[in-house]
């Protein structure tokens, strides 16, 4: 018999799919698809675009920073997962570039995006991305955005773990396991969620040229709450 907990869970996280808030609402429009694919291009444009993966180190990429090739040609890895470059996640270590993040643009318009994208120093040409990807990118930075900040602390998911626990169960475990480590390839999902803004971002976009569902409509707070009982898995 399940506990009376899990029971109000259930009916919680029922409750949110069921009948999404009004900023669900809102989003589900014709732009949501647009904004769920930039969401992705954001991450790994080229699996997306079904391209060819970038050999060389971006010419914009700091040369006193410590990656190189085609990681440098992924957005979040100058502006970061969590839209705020050195002011967020990517504010030390491996990653860090000094490079602003993209909050500043947030609500901004597409077109000065786009133009954006194609101009120096990103300089996205057709040749990388077609006009469409390159609109749904900048529709993304525009739209998509969402505050990190507002859902982690310490290191950690501030949603409701379970609340978490039905969603995963209905939506990720498919594919992922109970256990969150059933995909081979990957690390288990208990170790991922360690770095929740990552995880919070493929939740709400899903994962590039993979079958991943994206939640994005249902709203960031889905996204924490699944993030927060990832935060339970084991490692």
């Amino acid at each position: 018999m399940l506990r009376a907990g899990r029971i109000i869970a259930l009916a919680i996280g029922a409750t949110i799919f069921a009948a999404p808030n009004a900023q669900a609402q809102d989003l589900a429009t014709e732009n949501a698809a647009s904004i769920v694919r930039g969401g992705q291009l954001y991450d790994k444009w080229w699996k997306v675009l079904k391209g060819a993966e970038p050999g060389d180190t971006h010419a914009a990429y700091p040369a006193s920073a410590e990656k190189s090739g085609s990681s440098t040609w992924r957005c979040k890895e100058c502006h970061g997962w969590d839209y705020i470059g050195p002011k967020g996640r990517y504010s030390s270590g491996s990653h860090f570039t000094g490079i602003k993040g993209i909050e500043g643009v947030s609500g901004g318009d597409p077109a000065a995006i786009t133009a954006a994208i194609r101009g120096e120093p990103h300089n996205f040409g057709s040749d990388l991305m077609d006009d469409q990807a390159v609109a749904d990118l900048a529709i993304f930075v525009s739209n998509g955005q969402f505050d990190t900040s507002a859902h982690i602390a310490d290191g950690k998911s501030t949603g409701d773990a379970t609340v978490g626990e039905p969603l995963y169960a209905t939506v990720c475990a498919g594919c992922h396991g109970d256990d969150g480590a059933k995909i081979k390839d990957m690390p288990p999902l208990g170790e991922i969620a360690d770095n929740p803004q990552e995880t919070m971002h493929k939740i709400m976009f899903g994962q590039p040229d993979e079958a991943m569902p994206a939640l994005y409509v249902f709203g960031p707070q889905v996204a924490a709450d699944i993030t927060a009982y990832l935060h339970t898995l084991p490692k």
